[in-house]
């Protein structure tokens, strides 16, 4: 494979090409544009009952009624669309991060570009796991197999031999390494001329969605046979029709859980937009309700808890180990040259692996100008790393020579194995390997073999007559945010495992210096021949997992979910998308992943890092308990409304709320539902909870008796209000709008013991975010518009309210801030499921 490729286009001509033949997509976006979010909006229940409203005035003559009602319809409409339009821009974002990467030559450097950004012209770089971009010609091959059956229904990978083979956009690089020159994006592909389309990221299908859906089912039939029994009874004893199809649609607008599912989607497609902004991709939004609950993490070693900046530490020859760090500008021993030599012609040419560029750079510092770097020789074979031999061979050749160059490195025990060392130099070995191991090292041996080149060469490693050279040692420091992250998923009641592919003595290591329990580690052979029981076990026991194969992983995560656990495991080649697809929560490596472990995760790290991982959990907790809050919030609200639509009918009383008052009200939920409770912090003990029950639900028992108490509270203090301004002639004309004065205040005072958690009162007025002051204050001010000021008193049919009465009605409204906050204590999760929680672990 020739060294030289073209460089690419320049910055400012990749920028031109974008703009001039648009983005690389395979075909229209599924995006909704304004006038499909407004239909969507038209058609939902919440409007067709104002409009139905509407027209009942129209009809009884009272077309001020019906002109405020069109107008109230217009401003829902309005901040609905505003609140869709949000969560669209946050889907659309994520369609944008999970589309696939592409490694780009621009101007020379190599630059990694979402795949939309990709243009004709563009000169990529290939590896094994990259979901190809772009239809293209190769202007490099290096063992290079694609998987097309995405475009032919062939499941053999198909070989590219040769510069000038294509290549096609939507299929997989099995194997192997290339560069291409992009000739087709977008629609031009052949993967767009047959209409195919990326994936998209949508709302998933999803326990807790079905179970707000069941929720929402529940509370719209308990609403219409409210609604059933209101007509009836205003038939019954007032004998007009058109009132009483009035009062129905009052109460079912009152009742209506049309929230919920927006609740719902709103706070999944905000909380992904939040964690992409810290860096962790979500692509499959039920994954965040699923990370409140995760038991087990299961983490790479190299990359996630370490820095994956290999720099080399040791050189070992016969014994004798050199300590490369106190180096300084001192030269190399000649003992230990030809041992660098063959682990720098056991590497790729241009290595993209960490420990590979690690022997690059040592070479050029202390081999350069000497016989031990070779520019000139040609890779003509490589044998790469198999699961049953943890070894890799390059067979090298140089014109004029008649014996090939064979090089290789691998796990000791592997090298040892290929060069048939006798019991006694296996011994040295091992013990020479653990003490390099024991200092948290990645041990790795060399060794080289000659070959005659008029020979065929041998189908595998082990026909090759080795020499064995060394050890090379490799220090990856552990990154210091680590300590502190597994103390915290510690303390969350999450038990964390460390899986890796190193030396039992190297992983021991590492685990003791990130916190882990380090007492026993369990190797991949030791896990496979384990079975049934005794692997569960294991499964439960062990916290650092060794020499592990990517069949070993899948085994492992198997283990843990019949434990009853719910995994999240991290993972970043071709072969871990197994175990990261079995797992609750697969997470991908974003920098060092290929394009079929991100596929197969539900999150992708942008930043390969374990802090993110535990940022991760932390924003799927805290987005749990505000949505729950968000819905205990919404129940509450309701049931005064049921309350003033009921109750004045049945003690014969005046009517207090129509349509309009309704719809007034749905404007203080829904931003106080779909703001206030989303931005809001979850509680500063988020992380010192054991995880949630899988069989938990959303609203328990004691968040419904919550609500239903809250809501009886302010039924109470509104109810008693309105029926004591009716005993007086001059204050009955001030009722209506003093009750529904009361009532939005008390409304506005439920957000604030909503809001909090702990046993601490000083909370319940404190640490409002910005948000909830905004929120809070519009409604206010709204409230005094709506009711205080004459001219717009008159249009929702109430007598404006003197400032000291209206004063008094806010006051006594947020009064209630103090009982809702003591019904919270008593009755709320808190108490019941956070105790619960809190015993069980």
């Amino acid at each position: 494979m020739p060294n030289e490729l073209p460089t690419g286009l320049a910055l400012a001509e990749a920028a031109e090409r974008l703009r001039r033949d648009g983005p690389n997509e395979l075909g229209a976006t599924q995006r909704r544009g304004l006038a499909g979010i407004v239909g969507e909006v038209v058609r939902e229940p919440m409007f067709l009952l104002l409009l139905g409203a509407g027209g009942i005035y129209a009809v009884m003559g009272d077309m001020r009624e019906a002109v405020v009602l069109l107008g109230f319809v217009v401003i829902i409409m309005a901040v609905t669309v505003l609140q869709e339009r949000r969560t669209d821009r946050a889907l659309d974002a994520l369609r944008d991060l999970s589309s696939p990467r592409a490694l780009a030559l621009r101007g020379g450097k190599a630059v990694r570009i979402p795949g939309r950004e990709v243009v004709k012209g563009d000169v990529l770089l290939l590896a094994e796991g990259d979901r190809i971009p772009a239809d293209g010609v190769l202007l490099q091959v290096h063992e290079l197999a694609a998987d097309e059956s995405l475009l032919t229904g062939e499941s053999e990978p198909v070989p590219k031999r040769a510069a000038g083979e294509r290549v096609f956009a939507g299929t997989l690089v099995v194997s192997g390494q290339g560069g291409m020159r992009v000739e087709a994006t977008g629609s031009h592909t052949e993967l767009g001329r047959i209409g195919a389309s990326l994936q998209d990221i949508g709302l998933q299908a999803s326990p807790l969605r079905e179970e707000v859906a069941r929720l929402t089912r529940r509370l719209l039939a308990v609403g219409l046979a409210l609604c059933a029994l209101l007509v009836a009874l205003f038939w019954l004893l007032r004998g007009d029709a058109l009132q009483a199809l009035l009062a129905g649609i009052t109460l079912a607008m009152g009742v209506l859980p049309q929230e919920f599912p927006v609740i719902m989607i709103v706070f999944l497609a905000l909380a992904a937009r939040r964690l992409a902004a810290q860096q962790v991709l979500t692509r499959r939004l039920n994954a965040i309700e699923t990370l409140g609950q995760t038991t087990v993490l299961a983490v790479d070693k190299t990359g996630t808890l370490t820095l994956n900046r290999m720099a080399m530490a040791a050189l070992s020859v016969n014994g004798q180990a050199f300590d490369v760090r106190g180096m300084r500008d001192a030269a190399l021993p000649e003992i230990f040259h030809e041992l660098l030599e063959y682990a720098v012609l056991a590497s790729e040419i241009e290595p993209h692996d960490p420990m590979e560029q690690a022997f690059h750079r040592l070479a050029a510092a202390q081999l350069a100008g000497t016989e031990h770097l070779h520019p000139s020789w040609a890779l003509a074979r490589e044998y790469e790393l198999a699961p049953e031999l943890l070894a890799m061979s390059h067979l090298w050749r140089e014109r004029g020579r008649s014996d090939d160059t064979v090089a290789a490195k691998g796990a000791p025990e592997a090298i040892a194995e290929l060069c048939h060392l006798d019991a006694a130099a296996l011994e040295a070995v091992r013990a020479e390997a653990a003490e390099l191991a024991d200092q948290g090292l990645r041990v790795l041996a060399v060794a080289k073999a000659r070959h005659p080149a008029h020979r065929d060469w041998p189908a595998v490693q082990h026909d090759f007559d080795f020499t064995w050279l060394g050890l090379v040692a490799l220090a990856d420091p552990l990154r210091p945010e680590v300590p502190q992250a597994v103390a915290t998923c510690h303390r969350a009641g999450i038990r964390v495992l460390m899986i890796t592919g190193d030396h039992p003595r190297t992983a021991q290591a590492i685990a003791g210096q990130a916190g882990l329990d380090a007492s026993r580690v369990i190797t991949g052979e030791e896990l496979e021949a384990l079975s049934g029981k005794d692997l569960v076990r294991v499964a439960g026991e062990a916290s650092v997992f060794a020499r592990m194969r990517p069949r070993q992983k899948l085994a492992l995560v198997e283990a843990l979910k019949a434990r009853g656990d719910v995994v999240a495991m991290t993972g970043d080649g071709v072969n871990d998308a197994p175990a990261l697809k079995a797992a609750h929560i697969g997470i991908a490596m974003g920098q060092r992943g290929t394009d079929v472990a991100r596929e197969a995760a539900s999150l992708v790290l942008l930043h390969d890092d374990f802090a993110s991982i535990v940022t991760a959990i932390h924003r799927g907790r805290r987005t749990f308990v505000n949505l729950r809050r968000a819905l205990t919030y919404t129940v509450a609200v309701h049931v005064p409304i049921v309350g003033l639509a009921l109750l004045p009918v049945m003690l014969g009383l005046p009517v207090v709320l129509a349509p309009m008052h309704i719809a007034f009200l749905e404007l203080v939920i829904d931003p106080a539902c779909s703001l206030v409770f989303e931005a809001e912090q979850g509680g500063d003990d988020l992380m010192g909870q054991p995880p949630r029950r899988r069989a938990e639900s959303l609203l328990p028992l004691g968040s419904v008796l919550q609500s239903l108490l809250q809501g009886l509270l302010a039924t109470a203090l509104v109810m008693g209000l309105y029926a004591w301004l009716q005993t007086s002639a001059k204050l009955a004309q001030l009722a209506p709008a003093a009750a529904f004065t009361a009532l939005v205040a008390a409304n506005a005072a439920l957000i604030l013991p909503s809001r909090t958690g702990g046993r601490r009162w000083a909370r319940l007025f404190t640490g409002l975010s910005g948000v909830s002051r905004l929120v809070v204050a519009a409604t206010i001010a709204a409230l005094f518009v709506a009711t205080g000021v004459p001219a717009v008193a008159l249009l929702f049919g109430f007598a404006a309210l003197p400032p000291a009465l209206w004063l008094g009605c806010v006051a006594a409204g947020f009064s209630m801030a103090v009982p809702f906050e003591l019904a919270r204590r008593w009755l709320g999760p808190e108490r019941h499921g956070v105790l619960a929680l809190a015993q069980r672990g």
